[in-house]
């Protein structure tokens, strides 16, 4: 079972601005959909707020102190490392082969060291941002494939795909 992360990174390593996207990248979000559809997704409960709705096609694991959190249609653990086995157990169950971390940036923090794919979105953009992407040590990752996203008309900046995949040691 891989364990993969999937984030858009400005070139400043912002991710976030005041508890939403930086940006508008409707093709981004496309790549996001296509990407983990059918996947157990895991999340900070920050990033699970920034969302209009609970993720369609997907299981929906948020990471939370707080024991009272309940939604309908999301699994609420108390740490990464329990998201990450009920998403195991979620994905053999319903024929995945890979578990998504979607963020935030603590998450990601947090998550690092176990994943061994990243679906990093380059966005050509330098936009103000509170929440940013832990640095990467390139040296543990290789790119596997670049995919350009083309800037349609409702996408404020250009963004490129990149695979990385851990570099085994």
């Amino acid at each position: 079972m891989i364990t993969s992360l999937i984030v858009a990174v400005a070139e400043n390593g912002v991710i976030g601005n005041q508890g939403g996207l930086p940006w508008r990248l409707s093709s981004d979000l496309k790549t996001f959909r296509r990407i983990t559809m059918g996947k157990p997704v895991i999340m900070g409960r920050k990033t699970f707020a920034s969302l209009p709705k609970v993720l369609d096609g997907r299981d929906n694991i948020v990471v939370t102190r707080d024991s009272l959190f309940e939604v309908e249609g999301v699994t609420a653990v108390g740490s990464v490392a329990d998201a990450l086995v009920v998403a195991r157990v979620l994905a053999r169950t319903s024929g995945a082969d890979e578990v998504m971390i979607i963020g935030g940036s603590e998450i990601f923090r947090q998550a690092l060291p176990v994943v061994s794919r990243i679906y990093l979105t380059k966005v050509a953009a330098n936009p103000e941002g509170d929440v940013f992407f832990p640095p990467l040590d390139m040296s543990e990752w290789r790119e596997v494939s670049v995919e350009t996203l083309p800037k349609g008309e409702r996408d404020e900046y250009a963004a490129r795909l990149h695979i990385l995949e851990r570099v085994e040691t």
